[in-house]
């Protein structure tokens, strides 16, 4: 670590200044909503959250790696505000038995914090036919496990797995919505509890094509935009003419009822649907999607659907660059916890890096910087603008550490350190 006091021009180090972004009215209310210190007296859930946030941004595999990162200085745990580093059996009780869903408080109510102050995702361009909507993308990712070690996470029968079930808002590439099950849990019963405000315009994939949620959606005058099953049994009302311009990799756009007896069920075979047939070129194959709006464009309901590719990044961006795909805990508190304090580090860095850095840096890049300084002591603004991989020249300092010169010999304490 880094612990570089000549150059001090902050007082508290990296890792504190991040911190210290999440107010701390919303860290003391989650804790005093479910309880999570209670009986508790020395490792408690600011200890837990620390503890675990520097174990996400240093990329730690380990507790071990965690309790020896935290405690190589008395004076970063003081201005930590740590009484001491934590013992590997502190934090694997703490792990096992503090509720999971305070951390998840923690996340939610920090993003409804910055609200609109958080800025939007540097590459997003809104599609101009639904400028001033919400849209929201809906995927999960599962991440392998082993079954012996994790038995709470089912996938296969002879395989673990955990799905985070996730619904990012486009716009800003943040998770506005998150839940993590055990693998086996289809998608579509992983967005039971996912509720929208009218107008909202979701985009996912074929894993969510059920009636009743196409039903409930179009109820809650919702947009919905999916992939449409190869079986799927229904009759065309109208074929829509094609702009020559706009659609030249549309091959088909109609109007269409389903008729199959699930439909007919469900009743979805009252509403009239949107089927468009688009060719993708780069990989020379056909797609074919609905929708339950009958007034946007075939391109714009195309171009809707070609950014949930958008979430796929998300989840790549948090697998590389976070502590999501190894866990320190085998229990289902202990990898709900990592999962959330990992969503609180990417929305933290996120932020970071949208409202402070005037340097464009990629999310990657981004997360190396913060990890290379995370113990020094500058603040916030100059790592994320003044740091560059540029050559600099030593400078000397008279001090006690660092001699006059090059070349000055050791002293006698020095050289003991050598055997």
């Amino acid at each position: 670590m880094g612990l570089i006091s000549r150059t001090k021009n902050n007082p508290l180090p990296l890792l504190k200044q991040i911190i210290d972004l999440i107010p701390g009215s919303i860290i003391n209310n989650a804790v005093a909503k479910f309880e999570t210190d209670k009986h508790c007296r020395t490792y408690k859930t600011y200890d837990q959250f620390v503890s675990m946030l520097f174990g996400q941004l240093n990329r730690c595999l380990t507790l071990r790696d965690i309790s020896l990162g935290l405690g190589i200085n008395s004076a970063f745990l003081s201005d930590m505000g740590l009484e001491q580093n934590p013992a590997k059996s502190t934090m694997s009780d703490g792990n096992k038995k503090r509720n999971w869903m305070v951390f998840e408080e923690i996340f939610f109510k920090t993003i409804d914090y910055y609200g609109n102050l958080f800025k939007n995702s540097p590459t997003y361009t809104a599609i101009e036919e639904l400028k001033g909507k919400t849209v929201k993308l809906i995927d999960s990712t599962t991440i392998s496990v082993c079954l012996g070690m994790f038995d709470w996470a089912k996938f296969r029968t002879a395989k673990g797995g955990i799905k985070i079930h996730t619904c990012i808002d486009e716009a800003k590439m943040i998770p506005t919505m998150v839940n993590i099950t055990e693998a086996k849990t289809h998608d579509r019963k992983g967005v039971n509890d996912f509720v929208f405000p009218e107008n909202t315009v979701i985009v996912e994939d074929r894993g969510y094509y059920d009636f009743l949620l196409f039903k409930t959606r179009h109820l809650s005058k919702n947009f919905f935009v999916t992939r449409i099953k190869e079986n799927a049994v229904y009759e065309t009302i109208e074929e829509l003419d094609l702009k020559d311009e706009d659609d030249d990799h549309i091959l088909k756009d109609e109007v269409i009822k389903f008729s199959g007896t699930k439909a007919q069920e469900t009743g979805i075979d009252q509403i009239p649907m949107r089927r468009i047939a688009i060719y993708k070129e780069d990989d020379n194959k056909t797609i074919v999607v609905i929708s339950n709006n009958l007034e946007w464009s075939a391109s714009t309901i195309a171009a809707l659907y070609k950014r949930r590719w958008k979430i796929e990044i998300f989840f790549k961006a948090m697998k590389q660059n976070l502590q999501v795909k190894t866990f320190i805990g085998t229990s289902e508190n202990a990898c709900k916890s990592q999962i959330y304090i990992a969503l609180i580090a990417y929305y933290l860095l996120e932020l970071i890096r949208r409202s402070i850095s005037k340097v464009k840096h990629t999310f990657s890049q981004f997360v190396s910087l913060i990890r290379i300084c995370l113990g020094h002591y500058h603040s916030l603004k100059y790592v994320v603008n003044e740091i560059q991989p540029i050559s600099r020249k030593a400078k000397n300092y008279d001090s006690e550490i660092v001699g006059k010169g090059r070349g000055r010999p050791f002293s006698k304490e020095q050289m003991d350190l050598f055997p």
